[in-house]
């Protein structure tokens, strides 16, 4: 079984695959790599029984060393990079109906920001050198760099409290929060980096900043890769950027979904000195659904991740105590679209959750 879970993240993989195969059928085929996301994995997820099990406590620490589970998320990013690179060429050089050009670049987004996403908030995390930058190489193809600040200096910090953009609230819909957190989560990054620049005495226009850094690596990304393809095309390829743009819109926005998922109606108490109390296991959705747990390197596992942020995605633990979500994220996402289904749904479940487990608080 152990064994098998290893193997388990490598299904990562199968969306690129699937992208690359539809592409090439043609047709309704290139709704394979959707199918598979929204249709198959949610059904599996209802078939396959959850894994609550978790590594046992005399083996957390050489599991969590083992090099196997850091190179599948070294391996992703040179798979993306050349996954995004492969559609510039296809975008540049192909002539698609507007219902093809939508599913490939929807399919695009499910591979950079369905998984892509997921392996750059492991990646920051962490504090090697070597996994920051390929997380920030990852945002930088979604145009979401501004996420390495702000996830890891604000929204740990403030989850499940009103001061953070990506904790959504009780009866707020998906549409109000995506605006609210894309917008405030930026300019919360901008202030954070201010704050940080600010006590090292350097100015906010110094080259220094990374939010600098992070809106021009995009521009510069897309910007060489245009005009390598308008060299090879002979003519400028505004598919190109157009393209680039697009599915990082899909991509962030899929962020966001997933966001809206974790922590909605989540709260922390606030302390009679004006503090909030600690972040627990019971402050975020979790998720023990087997077969996305695999596919998102056990992003699911949430509750835990939020109460001990430095762990590594193997090692993290289900715990019973946590508000559990009823399906796995790819089941959620397509309620969480529906508002009316969402709230008959989940603020039954919050409710119920809230009643059983605050009493003991």
């Amino acid at each position: 079984m152990k064994h098998l879970k290893k193997i388990g993240f490598y299904s990562a993989f199968i969306l690129p695959v699937l992208l690359v195969v539809g592409f090439y059928l043609g047709g309704w085929n290139m709704l394979i790599i959707h199918a598979f996301v929204f249709i198959l994995v949610p059904l599996m997820d209802y078939l396959i029984k959850t894994d609550k099990s978790n590594v046992p406590e005399g083996e957390i620490s050489a599991v969590s060393k083992e090099k196997f589970y850091s190179m599948v998320t070294f391996v992703w990013v040179y798979v993306q990079l050349g996954i995004l690179v492969w559609g510039f060429s296809v975008i540049s050089s192909k002539t698609l109906s507007f219902a093809e050009w939508l599913a490939f670049s929807t399919g695009m987004a499910l591979v950079t920001g369905g998984i892509g996403i997921t392996v750059a908030h492991e990646l920051g995390h962490k504090s090697e050198k070597l996994e920051q930058f390929y997380a920030k190489v990852l945002l930088m193809t979604v145009c979401y760099m501004h996420f390495f600040i702000e996830h890891n200096r604000g929204h740990h910090v403030r989850v499940a409290t009103p001061d953070d953009p990506a904790t959504s609230r009780f009866g707020e819909t998906f549409y109000s929060f995506w605006w609210r957190s894309v917008k405030d989560g930026f300019f919360s990054a901008i202030h954070l980096e201010e704050e940080r620049l600010q006590k090292k005495g350097v100015s906010f226009w110094s080259v220094q900043n990374q939010m600098i850094q992070f809106i021009l690596a995009p521009i510069l990304f897309i910007g060489f890769f245009t005009m390598v393809f308008s060299q090879i095309q002979n003519r400028f390829t505004w598919e190109v950027p157009v393209f680039f743009f697009v599915q990082s819109f899909f991509a962030f926005s899929l962020l966001e979904l997933v966001n809206y998922i974790e922590h909605y109606g989540m709260s922390r108490k606030q302390l009679s000195n004006g503090r909030y109390e600690k972040v627990t296991p019971l402050h975020s959705w979790n998720a023990s659904h087997m077969v996305s747990n695999f596919l998102l390197f056990q992003l699911q596992r949430h509750s835990d991740h939020h109460a001990f942020a430095y762990k590594r995605y193997q090692i993290l633990n289900h715990y019973d105590e946590s508000p559990q979500l009823p399906q796995g994220y790819s089941a959620m996402i397509i309620l969480a679209l529906f508002p009316a289904l969402w709230f008959q749904v989940m603020d039954k479940r919050l409710e119920e959750w809230k009643r059983k487990t605050w009493v003991d608080r």
